[in-house]
């Protein structure tokens, strides 16, 4: 037919495989390289005392462990199985009280009756956002420009 063109079946490939896994490959390294650094910079940031709270700071993909402060989330590229990185603070050794029912992580971000805010979750998050966020964007483009090369 006269309306058959060359190298459709190419493109949708492109389009539909490579492209996709290019950006999720692109996107999940950005998203493990700014979680290293904001981990980083709360490490730097959190008030030590014994260094336990210091010490359980972390991020991870899924679930973070059993009683710890969680920041947030952020869905990395893909379709159904997507995943998801967390960054946590506390665990069950940084537990206070006398039945172990508050969290450290959060009474030194938010501050108690008795102690002032330490804040330094928050901060380190609200900190280097905007640079992870732009970070992303240009590994995806670039991830692109060089599928499509």
């Amino acid at each position: 037919m006269a309306n058959d063109v060359q190298g459709l079946n190419q493109l949708r490939w492109v389009m539909t495989k490579k492209i996709p896994d290019a950006v999720e490959k692109a996107a999940t390294e950005a998203l493990e390289q700014g979680a290293t650094e904001i981990v980083a910079t709360m490490k730097r940031l959190v008030p030590i005392d014994s260094g336990a709270l210091r010490d359980s700071i972390g991020w991870t993909w899924g679930d973070p462990p059993e009683g710890a402060m969680v920041l947030g989330g952020s869905k990395a590229v893909g379709g159904e199985g997507r995943r998801e990185i967390t960054i946590y603070a506390g665990n069950a050794l940084t537990r206070v009280g006398s039945r172990k029912q508050f969290q450290l992580a959060r009474l030194q971000e938010f501050g108690t009756k008795e102690m002032d805010a330490n804040p330094f979750f928050f901060p380190a998050y609200r900190t280097l956002r905007r640079r992870v966020r732009s970070r992303i964007t240009r590994n995806m483009k670039k991830a692109i420009r060089d599928v499509v090369k």
